[in-house]
């Protein structure tokens, strides 16, 4: 199958004790840390893809250019809505917005690579011999 543009992939996650703020590291306050989100967002552009990635290639993420603009506190559930926006050859772009119950909290654009899975494992596992 081919990637088109207008694939959707959309993923949800309860706001716990594990992806906040001040779990993660990323700041001291008990709400969605804005690494999660991104990490959220990675996913949903996963599942956009699934079924559309040739057997022996995966994606990998290269690029996030995402804004948090609102905080969203335990217990709430974030939803992740990632959509192709560009595919060109290898690279594929996606706009990626989150929202919890009350809103969005966050919005981007996300960029993934198509690589051989085998090849680029080689490679990475190659650094520091």
């Amino acid at each position: 199958m081919e990637i088109k543009v207008g694939l959707i992939g959309e993923v949800k996650e309860k706001v716990c004790d594990g992806n906040t703020a001040k779990e993660v590291g990323s700041g001291s306050l008990e709400v969605f840390a804005t690494p999660a989100m991104i990490a959220l967002m990675e996913k949903a552009s996963c599942v956009a893809l699934e079924g559309y990635i040739d057997e022996g290639t995966t994606t990998v993420g290269t690029k996030v250019d995402i804004e948090h603009v609102a905080a969203t506190p335990l217990g709430m559930t974030v939803t992740v809505r990632s959509t192709v926006t560009e595919v060109d050859g290898r690279r594929i772009c996606f706009a990626v917005e989150a929202f919890d119950e009350a809103g969005l909290i966050g919005k981007g654009n996300h960029e993934r690579f198509v690589v051989f899975s085998e090849k680029f494992m080689a490679k990475t596992n190659s650094k520091g011999k």
